[in-house]
């Protein structure tokens, strides 16, 4: 394990070296920002299945589903500029998405997972990922699988398309390229969406677990759409096509510190290395809830803001932001203690009993509780 960590957060080194130590880790890296200020920047293990390569200060990984952290902070920002209002129909700024019922489909919908375009309703293949025009194209023309906002069913895929598409619509640039210029790059921030290519050489291999990453055994017709339509592989995160393209629900790659600087933007009402990025009421209003109750795609009880889950049950403090990503990543933002966790890890653990990052956060609030 090499970094640094507060004594104050030495619990949080201690449970990050057992994981390592007791092989629950191959590689990983935990980060938390509190007001500001980095308490935790740890990393460790190694970079590949095979021990070569070690894991380095700045070694990167996929981080699957908590690009949608960043795409959800993308559209918040353009809603705080006053370019988009989330209250409104898609198909104001996207008129072909009004097709076949959709007219009253919100951004807000889109943000919160419940429009009901949870998949592609026609079989598509994984290449067509990459094919930016083709997969918007399809969900615009497609009816909605349940009726729009009455419940979440977790847009595995298809939301980051939605939202980016909604974004490129409204700025001309692509997601990915909003992202940057507005965020990686004026914090310095190590977050991709799309990796050059020169940056290959720094990315963990993802290592799957033995179990594989479909965490229910019985699916419904829904869940087998989202999970299987396209049927993705894992070794795909290895490939120039799948890093270099822009798939803002699943393809970021970044490191925990990278996560938690960015993140804490939101943690500290819009601050962030000594700028102001948004109002601080901007970034309240991903806590406002939009759709609670079981989630039709993970079958869990949820409740969603705009781009972001809040306050799971163990969380001590109501205002909290978070998601995870399939393998273990996970960000958790606490608004009410100024605080941002980030954790990725490269060893992806099983989807339904991984709780190596809610661990680690537990620690960082048993540490706080102290003070």
């Amino acid at each position: 394990m090499l970094g640094f960590v507060d004594d104050r957060f030495a619990p949080v080194g201690a449970v990050f070296e057992d994981g390592l130590a007791g092989g629950a880790e191959v590689g990983a890296s935990v980060c938390v920002n509190v007001d500001g200020q980095t308490v935790v920047d740890l990393w460790g293990g190694f970079a590949d299945a095979a021990g070569t390569r070690p894991w380095q200060q700045d070694t990167i990984v996929n981080v699957y589903s908590c690009t949608k952290t960043m795409t959800a902070l993308t559209a918040l920002l353009l809603a705080d500029r006053g370019e988009v209002d989330l209250a409104a129909p898609v198909s104001r700024y996207w008129p072909q998405f009004a097709a076949n019922g959709k007219d009253n489909v919100t951004v807000a919908h889109l943000l919160s997972h419940s429009s009901g375009l949870s998949g592609w309703a026609q079989p598509i293949e994984a290449a067509d990922l990459y094919d930016w025009a083709k997969v918007t194209g399809l969900l615009a023309a497609q009816a909605p699988f349940w009726p729009p906002g009455t419940a979440s069913g977790y847009h595995v895929l298809t939301q980051g398309y939605l939202v980016g598409e909604v974004v490129r619509r409204i700025t001309g640039r692509t997601l990915g390229t909003v992202f940057r210029q507005e965020f990686a790059e004026p914090l310095g921030a190590d977050f991709h969406i799309g990796l050059p290519a020169d940056e290959d050489a720094r990315v963990a291999e993802m290592i799957p677990p033995a179990g594989g990453t479909t965490p229910f055994a019985d699916l419904t017709a829904l869940q087998a759409n989202a999970a299987t339509n396209p049927q993705l592989d894992v070794a795909a995160t290895d490939s120039r096509a799948w890093r270099g393209a822009e798939i803002p629900a699943a393809n970021g790659t970044s490191n925990a510190r990278a996560m938690a600087t960015i993140l804490a933007v939101l943690a500290c009402g819009g601050v962030a290395a000594g700028r102001r990025l948004l109002s601080e009421a901007g970034c309240r209003r991903a806590l406002e809830i939009q759709v609670e109750g079981r989630d039709l795609i993970l079958n869990l009880p949820l409740r969603f803001g705009l781009g972001f889950a809040v306050a799971a049950q163990l969380m001590p403090n109501p205002n909290t932001l978070y998601w995870g990503g399939l393998g273990g990543s996970l960000v958790i933002v606490d608004l009410d203690a100024r605080t941002t966790f980030a954790y990725a890890p490269n060893r992806m653990g099983d989807p339904l009993a991984d709780v190596r990052g809610l661990g680690l956060a537990m620690a960082m609030w048993e540490a706080m509780a102290l003070r």
